[in-house]
């Protein structure tokens, strides 16, 4: 059969390490292992009763059957807009300030399409999610990455970045709570953001995929809760991790009105909006009965606990998350992040993501998502400590 090359568009793009990953796991549990898979994002909870229920019948409407609007039907953006009034207290106008998206990373990978020329400067976090890369790629930008370290309790400081950089840059990315190393941003943080890009004319977008999770009693805060922020950026919120809306595919981008028509501009030549089962199931979901919320959450929290705790006991140094629902460990020493993610996998039995692959600055760490039961974290805490690696360490300090 014939083969056609393809575009440079898309030999530029970067790979896509989580299909790799998903791979190699693969080879191990068709071999008969029982492999513990702590190395990917998908949540491992049912979506909650109430929103299905409100798909089940949606799906029966014909309305639902023919075209839906393509910017998508007002009262899901007025459900975003009443959502962040009530959790955020933040004023959002539905019909200029907020656009309906295929889930969160459609947004993020769209956005740099919207505003970017090719060599335009765009800010990124190293550490960050793979896929903010593929934005850059297809908008044939430049990136430059802004390093969080664990000393900065992994928040960029701005005063690393050359000011030629800073007075170039159009776009940054941000994401608290942090993929993948489960920091949370302050206030004082988000203020110097704004006042940067204020500045510097830099539009800000935050990817707050992990709004909902935080622990030990702190709510993790929306970058439009800083005055100023709707004049220099929009966040991205995804049903995806909030409400168990994985694969339903819906999220929106909310605040400032010129991204958010350069969105949906670009969007009304791509698709022909979504299903109008699953808006209505995400308007019930971001308007109904919270206490779904706030129990996931809970559950996240024990969930950490447990691995946390189960890690310490064994001489491993690792510190716990402040929200999101991934842990950052350190990996010990003598070890690269994939040499110590192969060691787990092979040995263990264990599936975490090396911190290599969100990032040079990764190295040295690895990724294990709070993505299964109390049970089977305890049962990696004790196939890793058969491995004796903290034991042996100890031993030779």
């Amino acid at each position: 059969m014939k083969q056609f090359s393809t575009s440079q568009t898309l030999n530029n793009l970067p790979k896509q390490f989580f299909a790799s990953l998903v791979k190699k796991v693969g080879k191990y549990i068709e071999a008969g292992y029982d492999v513990i898979n702590l190395g990917q994002g998908n949540p491992d909870q049912a979506t909650p009763q109430h929103i299905v229920k409100k798909m089940q019948e949606a799906a029966a409407n014909p309305v639902n059957h023919k075209y839906s609007p393509f910017q998508g039907f007002r009262y899901l953006k007025q459900a975003a807009a009443d959502f962040y009034k009530r959790e955020y207290d933040v004023t959002i106008d539905p019909d200029s300030e907020v656009a309906i998206l295929f889930g969160g990373k459609a947004g993020l990978v769209e956005i740099p399409q919207c505003l970017l020329n090719p060599g335009d400067i765009m800010l990124v976090p190293d550490p960050g999610y793979p896929d903010y890369l593929s934005g850059v790629a297809l908008a044939k930008a430049e990136m430059i990455t802004m390093p969080l370290r664990e000393k900065n309790s992994f928040l960029p400081d701005y005063s690393e970045l050359p000011s030629d950089v800073i007075e170039s840059a159009k776009l940054m990315f941000l994401n608290y709570p942090n993929n993948p190393t489960g920091a949370a941003a302050t206030k004082e943080f988000f203020e110097e953001t704004v006042q940067l890009a204020s500045q510097n004319d830099i539009c800000v977008v935050h990817d707050f995929a992990y709004g909902a999770i935080g622990y030990d009693g702190n709510v993790p805060l929306s970058f439009l809760q800083i005055e100023g922020a709707k004049e220099v950026g929009i966040e991205i919120y995804t049903l995806s991790k909030t409400y168990n809306m994985a694969g339903w595919r819906v999220g929106f981008a909310v605040g400032n009105s010129s991204v958010i028509s350069a969105v949906e501009l670009l969007q009304d030549h791509l698709y022909c909006s979504i299903f109008g089962g699953i808006q209505e199931a995400a308007a019930e979901a971001l308007t109904g009965p919270q206490e779904c919320v706030r129990e996931l959450n809970h559950l996240y929290e024990r969930r950490r606990n447990v691995l946390i705790a189960g890690l310490r006991s064994l001489g491993w140094n690792v510190t716990a998350p402040k929200g999101s629902f991934f842990a950052w460990l350190k990996v010990p020493e003598g070890f690269t992040s994939t040499e110590f993610a192969d060691i787990l996998l092979e040995q263990a039995h264990i599936a975490v993501a090396p911190g290599i692959a969100f990032g040079e600055l990764g190295e040295g760490f690895v990724r294990v998502g709070l993505l299964t039961s109390e049970e089977r974290l305890e049962e990696a805490v004790r196939r890793i400590s058969e491995l004796a690696i903290f034991k042996k360490l100890a031993a030779e300090g």
